[in-house]
């Protein structure tokens, strides 16, 4: 069963998303596969010492996109066949990658000076 006690919230984002992003980054890192629950709504708002409604956002846009499917007899449990792990590869990329570049322009790195560091790390 996939635990939340890991989750460290921050003040910038909202919870829901926080904690949707959260499953997201346990599948990618194949910490979390299809088949494992996720435990109750009351029991992730008591180890994220949240309100239970937020928790319930949560739930519903993992099912909105398909990767979280509830049922009454086995509760909610993760879903994801190779379609579904490729959007979340690429979303999370697509999102670090994002945010590296405006850092980068932040303190107005060249692109061509980017590259020559992304060069040096790589290996």
């Amino acid at each position: 069963m996939l635990s939340f006690h890991e989750l460290k919230l921050n003040n910038r984002d909202p919870v829901y998303l926080q904690a949707v992003l959260y499953v997201k980054r346990q599948i990618l890192l194949r910490r979390a596969e299809s088949g494992d629950r996720l435990p109750s709504r009351r029991e992730v708002a008591s180890q994220l010492n949240i309100n239970p409604n937020t928790v319930q956002k949560a739930f519903k846009l993992m099912e909105d996109e398909g990767f979280v499917r509830t049922s009454s007899t086995q509760g909610s449990v993760i879903y994801v066949d190779d379609e579904i792990f490729g959007r979340i590869e690429a979303e999370l990329t697509r999102e670090l990658v994002k945010s590296f570049v405006e850092s980068a322009k932040e303190i107005q790195l060249s692109f061509k000076s980017v590259v020559e560091l992304i060069s040096e790390f790589w290996d």
